[in-house]
């Protein structure tokens, strides 16, 4: 039923999945070019001698099935192995003038990148350059900057490990720690929050827990769209009859019901599985009051058990043997007002209460979490916050319970294991040390929000990104723009065109590399990559399709042209003997990281193999050798609530994107086709404001730092089933709004999901 507000708002009331994804693959094979060839690719995706899907960074089955695609990794894999091309022909027919003008969905459409180019600020083209000349140019950029630290090298997830480590070998070679990616943006709070908490900043589950777990909770992300074969894992689950609990502001169509396009009995029956047995609908920004509600639940029934003589609900012989700080949070919990909880969480004791019951009737839980966790002003309070839960009845260390991050890019996790981090620790200094004779800076470099800063200020004078949309995804779009704008050097290593890519500096390049589905051949022949899934597995990675170009290079042919251009013979690295043969480069892994022992041995069995994480066997890698109870005494992210007529913004993901690629205009399950210029709110707090579903809204951000207008204009309101005081829109158009200074202080991380904005009807 169409909304007679709205064009393009339409109820949508068919699961999740279904024949609906497979329609939509069908669809996107067309649109890409490549029906045959997609159809034999995606076949190839996931699989032991197949490729590593682009897409999210989901595990794969000991056992794997004929496909093991979704929906949406079907979408990257045709977006990237498509027959559009972007050659030469196409780059003199468009000034960049006239492409910055294309849709962010129309100029990756245009297709893959064929040939190296060079911006030429006279034609206002990029126009092809010889790859030694590329090199030479950037080498001659970077070696005349006053200081290493003027120049700003940024990792995108979708890096092989072979690439990354070969990047931050050569970063490091150079002189600086300044790596700011992808992962600063996304799950740093993670990574900065658990090894406080549990000595690892990492998931301690694997796949194969899921099959034991006793209960399952789920908290700010949404699977159907982000990581869609996490579906077949939760399907099994609730079929199963294990509980699902879920606290997310907005109810995500697959954590409702989900048909599973791999259930012939499903899809011959149209017939669909409730997964989340309770939905809590939690205020955005409510996350820490929720998850202390939890707590306190546990502890109040706890003392009610033992008070009627019967045992309690806490693990004490965990608590006992394994952990630090357990009165310090009883005590905080204990001094933690209900009101106060239910007015932060948005949610009631009972609900809460209910929650509980069901934790603390379940021997094995895992708790699963995505960036709706992470991406606040308390994103590391957040993590730690579950990591609590966790401990309270010793769900970590036990088959089928443990704290589950659930990472987006395929390969976000293994880039940061080989080396991409701003923050070098001992290890990783002295295991290069160890294997190249030179050890790097200790000091501390820039992350995402340093680097942006230091860029508009003009401290960094060179920006190279290997991979990424690293403009589109920054907070406070106007002001990241206008300060990449001033850069003397910008080179990016990309599969396609985007947006950041026209933000042309006083030298611009733009070099195409190797997708995850094509061929990397070398001197020593076809080679292969690995990566790292959200479950410390790492597998190998092998393209078989032909490369769009014959001048397209892999990443670490890339990145060890420009470090040798650069570097020349300094330390005697060996950059062009390791790109012969990948077996080299790993090998030096291994050298540096000693968990990667017999990597290229472990790496050729099917499947791969699991990295060390001492928290899994309940050994502790913290200070003080125990997991540790932390506290975090306020429970709001100071949203600025107190504002009259102040609403929290969250951005959200539509299901024809991922991350910053805009597929398709579409947002099926929440009913939303064609168009992306939509803000979700609750009926009353339109109402509130004067104004009704489909109205026309400005959306204002709250923060003021001396910056630029941070507001979208002329965006419709749709009237959703979202919390009082809440509301979604979609990333990254609302990025504009977000200041550079809303970040979590403890990892840096960019508080897109907590965002305090004014709402107003739409100025003419």
């Amino acid at each position: 039923m169409k909304n007679k507000h709205t064009e393009g708002i339409e109820s949508y009331d068919h699961p999740a999945g279904g024949w609906d994804a497979l329609k939509s693959v069908a669809r996107t094979l067309a649109r890409q070019q490549i029906v045959v060839q997609g159809s034999r690719t995606l076949l190839k995706a996931n699989q032991p001698e197949g490729f590593d899907c682009p897409g999210c960074a989901w595990p794969d089955p000991k056992h794997t099935s004929s496909f093991e695609f979704c929906e949406n990794g079907a979408k990257a894999i045709a977006w990237e192995s498509t027959a559009r091309r972007t050659d030469a022909t196409f780059f003199a027919a468009h000034t960049v003038s006239e492409l910055w003008n294309w849709t962010d969905h129309d100029l990756e459409e245009a297709g893959r990148l064929t040939i190296p180019l060079k911006y030429n600020s006279g034609s206002d083209r990029l126009e092809p350059i010889e790859w030694d000349a590329a090199f030479e140019l950037i080498a001659r950029e970077l070696n005349k900057l006053t200081s290493p630290d003027q120049a700003e090298f940024y990792t995108s997830g979708r890096a092989s490990n072979e690439a990354a480590f070969l990047y931050q070998l050569f970063v490091r070679a150079y002189g600086t720690n300044n790596f700011p990616d992808c992962s600063n943006m996304c799950h740093e709070a993670t990574s900065v929050g658990l090894p406080k908490s549990i000595g690892v900043g990492k998931g301690t589950v694997t796949l194969a827990d899921f099959d034991h777990a006793d209960a399952i909770f789920s908290f700010g992300h949404n699977p159907g769209t982000n990581h869609p074969r996490m579906m077949t894992t939760l399907h099994a689950a609730a079929r199963r009859g294990v509980p699902i609990v879920v606290f997310n502001p907005l109810k995500e169509r697959a954590l409702e019901r989900f048909a599973a396009p791999q259930d012939p009995v499903e899809m011959a029956t149209l017939s669909s599985t409730p997964i989340a047995s309770a939905y809590h609908q939690v205020r955005v920004g409510g996350d820490l009051a929720a998850l202390k509600g939890l707590m306190k639940a546990l502890l109040e029934l706890d003392a009610a058990n033992l008070s009627a003589g019967v045992e309690g609900v806490l693990d004490r012989s965990f608590i006992g043997e394994h952990t630090s700080g357990f009165e310090g949070l009883r005590g905080e919990i204990v001094a933690t007002g209900w009101d106060e909880i239910v007015a932060a969480s948005g949610l009631t004791k009972e609900a809460l209460e209910s929650a509980a019951g069901i934790y603390a009737k379940a021997k094995r839980v895992i708790v699963c979490y995505g960036m709706g966790i992470t991406q606040h002003a308390r994103g590391t309070n957040n993590v730690q916050q579950i990591a609590n839960l966790l401990m309270l009845r010793g769900n970590i260390g036990r088959e089928g319970a443990g704290i589950a991050p659930i990472r987006g890019h395929s390969n976000v996790q293994g880039d940061r294991t080989v080396g991409i981090t701003e923050i070098p620790n001992m290890a990783l200094l002295d295991g290069i040390e160890r294997a190249f004779g030179f050890r790097g800076r200790a000091d501390k470099g820039h992350n995402t929000v340093e680097a942006i800063e230091a860029i508009i200020a003009g401290r960094s004078k060179a920006l190279v990104c290997l991979g990424g949309n690293l403009a589109v995804a920054m907070s406070d779009s106007q002001a990241t723009f206008e300060g990449m704008r001033t850069l003397d050097l910008a080179v990016h290593v990309a599969t396609k065109l985007n947006r950041s890519h026209l933000l042309t500096a006083r030298t611009t390049l733009l070099l195409p590399c190797l997708g995850r589905t094509d061929l990397d051949m070398q001197a020593s022949g076809p080679q292969a990559v690995t990566v790292e899934d959200s479950m410390s597995m790492v597998h190998a990675s092998r393209g078989f399709l032909n490369p769009p170009g014959k001048l397209v290079r892999s990443e670490p042919a890339i990145i060890a042209g420009i470090a040798s251009a650069t570097l020349g013979e300094r330390y005697g690295i060996e950059w062009v003997g390791m790109v012969d043969n990948y077996n080299l480069i790993r090998d030096k892994i291994e050298e540096v990281f000693p968990d990667f022992f017999e990597f290229n041995t472990r790496v050729r069995k099917p499947g791969g193999f699991r990295l060390d994480v001492a928290a899994s066997s309940r050994r502790w890698n913290t200070h003080n050798g125990k997991a540790n109870f932390l506290l975090s005494p306020d429970l709001t992210e100071n949203l600025q609530r107190s504002t009259e007529g102040a609403l929290v913004l969250t951005t959200i993901r539509s299901h024809d994107q991922y991350n910053t690629t805009i597929y398709g205009f579409d947002d099926r399950y929440r009913g939303v086709f064609g168009r992306r210029d939509v803000v979700f709110m609750n009926a009353e707090d339109l109402a509130a404001r004067g104004l009704k579903d489909g109205d026309w809204i400005d959306v204002q951000g709250l923060i003021d730092d001396g910056g630029s207008q941070r507001r979208v204009r002329s965006f419709k309101a749709v009237a959703y089933n979202i919390p009082r005081g809440s509301i979604a829109g979609y990333y990254p158009e609302m990025n504009v709004v977000i200041s550079l200074s809303q970040f979590d202080p403890q990892s840096g991380t960019p508080s897109y999901k907590g965002v305090p904005v004014m709402v107003t009807p739409a100025q003419s």
